[in-house]
């Protein structure tokens, strides 16, 4: 190393010492607090779980074949639906589906639950959504393995902080879409509705958010993607689910397990993407 470079290394910033001691202060004082909140979200995820595996998976897998005929209006989908089902419980994998997609659809609905209103609010707030993007862009580029260490310090182990690592990851794609949604509403829609009298509320309600659906729903794609895709890095912190047969494989090259597992996630991952379209036409 040349001097200066030696130089400005000796300087070193004690960035790692900084977080460690505010981490310290966190679960010093606070640690009643996460571990509140990792409780009541164990409990109720695991409650769903065990609730879904109570039923008989034939029966579980013909709900949600009638879900998606009624979601979608189309047969095919339906069929296909079941029958990727039934190739993951022909698998062996049916319980770790079911720890899966409870997982994602709760990741999913609390990162639109946060991911829309703020979109909506930056998308009224030019100055907000200014302040709000760097922040949208740290969440999106940072690795997610960094995620999991101060989630992991506060958490614990287990399926809560595998859920908020999986939200962290999602909510900014419904915040970006929703903000493009509402921004995108063509002006003489707006000017039509505040020509009839419309307040601020109903030209949200009436006008925006019908405009911007499709758009708010390419969101809620994105975010089931992405939650998807943060399966196996939340087995490495003890959710269960389709990650934790991926680590296995990975750590013992057991390619025949890898397979199963990586096909289950595809299969659930296309079944939750039609599921979630937003439907244009007639029965398909």
């Amino acid at each position: 190393m040349d001097p200066v470079s030696e130089l400005i290394a000796s300087a070193k910033i004690p960035i790692g010492r900084w977080g460690k001691a505010f981490f310290d202060f966190l679960t010093t004082n606070f640690e009643w607090f996460f571990d509140s909140i990792a409780d009541g979200l164990t409990v109720v995820l695991e409650g769903l779980v065990g609730i879904l595996l109570w039923f008989p998976p034939f029966a579980v897998v013909a709900a949600v074949a009638l879900l998606a005929l009624y979601l979608q209006r189309s047969l095919k989908l339906a069929v296909g639906v079941a029958i990727g089902l039934l190739f993951i419980i022909n698998q062996g994998l049916w319980k770790e589906t079911v720890e899966t997609l409870v997982l994602v659809v709760a990741a999913a609905t609390a990162s639109m639950a946060i991911g829309v209103p703020i979109g909506i609010w930056a998308a009224h707030n030019e100055r907000g959504y200014r302040f709000l993007q760097p922040i949208l862009d740290l969440m999106q580029t940072m690795p997610t393995f960094v995620y999991l260490i101060p989630v992991l310090i506060l958490f614990g182990l287990g399926i809560a902080p595998g859920l908020i690592v999986t939200v962290i990851f999602a909510a900014p794609a419904p915040i970006r879409l929703t903000y493009l949604g509402i921004t995108s509403v063509p002006k003489p829609m707006l000017e039509a509705g505040e020509a009839f009298g419309a307040t601020k509320r109903q030209l949200l309600w009436k006008v925006e958010l019908p405009s911007a659906l499709p758009t708010i729903m390419a969101g809620l794609t994105q975010c089931i993607m992405l939650c998807l895709s943060m399966v196996v890095i939340a087995a490495l912190i003890g959710a269960n689910g389709l990650g934790k047969p991926v680590v296995r494989a990975l750590n013992s090259v057991n390619i025949p397990l890898g397979l199963e597992a990586g096909l289950a996630i595809v299969v659930l991952a296309i079944i939750l993407d039609r599921m979630s379209r937003v439907r244009t036409g007639g029965a398909r």
